[in-house]
């Protein structure tokens, strides 16, 4: 191996090998209206070493790039409304965000401010609706080494989930960088979101219409779904400089006995599995760590950076990702760092909007080989 390609290798597995500048005013801070008219910058071919290595769509025409018999496959968690406000018995106001239920209506939640929030800290939390009579509580009963964040236990009758009353308590949480939003809930939703869990979108579906969905079913390109709550593990970042010691939060995952049935199926035929968000990939290849892709309800810690031996999926539709962050290394184990980080570059000479309301980007298989 060359020098060249060792310098290579060592920033596929750097921190500071993942990094770029984003202008600050290509941060989307609204979806598209209507959701499939945001743009599709397609990579379909090996790289060539031109200058430009990506053509551009609008996310409607997504039924005309793929082929009869490929497989999208999608996440259909759904965001609850975990971010909550509330108040110590002192009066002092705090922020709760639900991270994922760890017992019956004890929540793993990242708190603020966090130093303050010592066991039995009581927490009361109103409704986010003035005529609601009660309040809710919640009293801290451990804190998380591996999140910095606390446990609180919900002060619920037994037959009532906390997910159940959130929509009166909590709001839908946005991430840090959308600022100025108008975006209703309902825009951070995916039009097929059906489980109940998530406290982010995952945002690659967010583009899709019923319109689409069914357009794609016509020709013959079929769906499949799983279901990957979007915790922590999605957005928290890297922070240490060898990629490879970095540790992933674990999330929980349903791929269920249809979906693999739909994936051998598609193979058999000569179909493609395109994976719709980095969450899907994290589930149907997490779901096959084991040896071939099997069923699997439980957690996944799994990290993929460059170097990974794909399992299962061949194609992916992702948003673009912040600097650093595993999900812009999960992206360049499919097509290489390098490579991925020239196409952020003209992504952003042509005025692509960025992260979870911004646009997206189609990586067909016979870019990968």
């Amino acid at each position: 191996m060359s020098d060249l390609e060792n310098q290579s290798v060592d920033l596929d597995r750097s921190l500071s090998g993942y990094d770029y500048e984003l202008p600050t005013e290509l941060i989307a801070q609204n979806p598209a209206i209507p959701r499939d008219s945001s743009r599709l910058m397609v990579i379909n071919s090996p790289e060539t070493g031109k200058e430009k290595d990506a053509l551009n769509y609008v996310f409607r025409d997504l039924s005309e790039l793929l082929k009869p018999g490929d497989l999208l496959v999608m996440n259909n968690t759904k965001v609850i409304p975990a971010r909550l406000y509330g108040r110590k018995p002192t009066g002092a106001e705090v922020e709760v965000l639900l991270l994922e239920e760890r017992q019956h209506n004890c929540w793993l939640a990242l708190v603020k401010p966090g130093k303050y929030f010592k066991l039995g800290t009581e927490i009361i939390f109103n409704g986010n609706n003035l005529a609601l009579d009660g309040e809710l509580t919640a009293t801290v009963i451990d804190r998380d080494d591996a999140t910095g964040g606390r446990l609180l236990q919900f002060d619920l009758p037994e037959d009532v989930s906390l997910v159940q009353v959130l929509g009166k308590f909590g709001e839908i949480p946005l991430p840090p960088y959308i600022t100025t939003s108008s975006a209703a809930d309902e825009q951070y939703q995916t039009v097929y979101a059906q489980a109940q869990g998530a406290i982010a979108a995952p945002t690659a579906g967010l583009h899709f219409t019923p319109e689409l969905l069914q357009k794609l079913r016509d020709r013959d390109i079929n769906q499949a779904f799983v279901t990957l709550h979007v915790g922590v593990g999605t957005f928290r970042p890297v922070e240490v400089e060898d990629v490879t010691s970095h540790q992933m939060h674990s999330e929980w995952i349903e791929v269920s006995n249809e979906t693999v049935e739909k994936i051998r199926a598609t193979k058999a035929t000569g179909g493609r599995i395109i994976a719709v968000g980095t969450t899907v990939v994290r589930a149907l290849e997490g779901a096959s760590q084991f040896g071939d892709l099997q069923p699997h309800v439980g957690k996944v810690n799994l990290f993929i950076y460059p170097g990974y031996q794909w399992q299962v999926v061949e194609g992916l539709i992702t948003n673009f990702h912040l600097p650093r962050s595993s999900l812009l290394m999960l992206v360049s184990a499919l097509i290489g760092r390098q490579r991925l980080l020239k196409i952020y570059q003209q992504a952003i000479a042509s005025q692509y909007r960025f992260y979870s309301f911004g646009d997206a980007m189609l990586i067909l298989p016979e870019a990968t080989q």
